[in-house]
């Protein structure tokens, strides 16, 4: 795979500009807009990471969880997107739930695979939990305050945008689509994989990520 080296504030600032307009155009096709010069790098290797976000919310039972706490050690990839998008968001957790079943069992459990939403007016944690049980049980889902998730997104570099309707009618999320991968043994983000990472991408990564080794 290829890769990159740059620092944080210098990725914020690329990040910012990777957006995801998931909704649908005149024609019906599917609308994904995002930023070239990003999109053509599987993943990219931060010599500053991320600090993960001290971040409670709502899980698919109706829990408080405790981000931090309940990841503490564990490789763990954060997404943020919403059930409804037709295209970027089913395709990315795809793709991790594919790799990730090509772990050995030990791994896959220590693995800790999180979706926020980006719409959490409309991804309740039952409509959350129904959708994430048609491509892994295990991921866990994530909804709370928008101005909550907002914040914890911005502060991994990742924009997202209030839910607006479109031309259509539609209401549409507008977010980044980075994957940020957390070390299990330092709990911070060395690792973020662009809208172009694959399955075969995650599948060669996976194996180095559950160990704390960057790719």
């Amino acid at each position: 795979m290829r890769n990159k080296t740059f620092a944080a504030a210098a990725l914020i600032a690329a990040a910012t500009l990777t957006l995801s307009a998931c909704g649908n155009d005149d024609s019906g096709s599917s609308v994904a807009s995002v930023s070239q010069d990003t999109a053509q790098r599987p993943v990219t290797v931060l010599d500053q990471p991320f600090t993960k976000p001290a971040l409670v919310l709502t899980d698919t039972q109706g829990k408080p969880y405790d981000l931090r706490k309940e990841t503490a050690g564990h490789p763990t990839l954060i997404y943020f997107g919403y059930t409804n998008c037709p295209d970027v968001c089913p395709l990315t957790m795809n793709n991790i739930a594919v790799a990730k079943k090509q772990l050995p069992k030990a791994q896959q459990d220590a693995l800790r695979v999180v979706f926020v939403t980006t719409d959490p007016d409309r991804d309740t944690p039952a409509a959350l939990g129904k959708w994430l049980q048609g491509i892994d049980p295990q991921v866990v889902g994530l909804s709370g305050k928008f101005a909550t998730v907002q914040a914890a997104a911005r502060r991994l570099g990742i924009t997202v945008e209030p839910p607006h309707k479109d031309k259509n009618g539609k209401i549409v999320s507008t977010h980044g689509t980075q994957v940020v991968a957390f070390s299990p043994k330092t709990d911070a983000g060395y690792l973020l994989y662009g809208e172009s990472a694959t399955v075969d991408d995650y599948t060669k990564d996976l194996p180095k990520i559950v160990k704390g080794e960057n790719p």
